[in-house]
């Protein structure tokens, strides 16, 4: 195991032994209007990530490490280097500035709470719930 990779661990956020997160990949801007009806019943969360940073991969594995809510949000994972357009969508969408790494917790169809980086946390995510 490489110094970076101890560190940062490895690229596939869903390879993690410590990932506590049911990602549903978010590859299409079709599937916001799916996280919109769906945030009608259950909140939902969008983990904006960029694979380029290092901050955003310290961001994520962090937010995983801590994460519990499974039965209490959906959590959708956007790597926003691959799918731009996507990204560029959801801040239209949810009237959200673009950031990353970035966390959206979508409640009723609208954006209710957004961070970045350092203020990306599990258990403030859980009093916002």
């Amino acid at each position: 195991m490489s110094f970076f990779t101890s560190i940062f661990g490895n690229s596939e956020h869903t390879d993690s032994p410590k990932n506590n997160i049911n990602w549903t990949n978010l590859t299409d801007v079709l599937q916001l209007m799916e996280i919109e009806a769906i945030s009608n019943e259950k909140p939902v969360i969008i983990f904006k990530h960029s694979t380029r940073c290092s901050i955003s991969r310290m961001a994520l594995k962090q937010f995983e490490r801590e994460f519990d809510l499974n039965d209490t949000v959906d959590a959708y994972f956007l790597d926003l280097i691959a799918y731009r357009e996507v990204s560029n969508e959801i801040a239209r969408k949810f009237n959200v500035y673009h950031e990353s790494p970035q966390l959206i917790l979508i409640k009723n169809g609208k954006a209710v709470y957004d961070v970045s980086h350092g203020s990306i946390d599990a258990e403030t995510l859980k009093t916002k719930v």
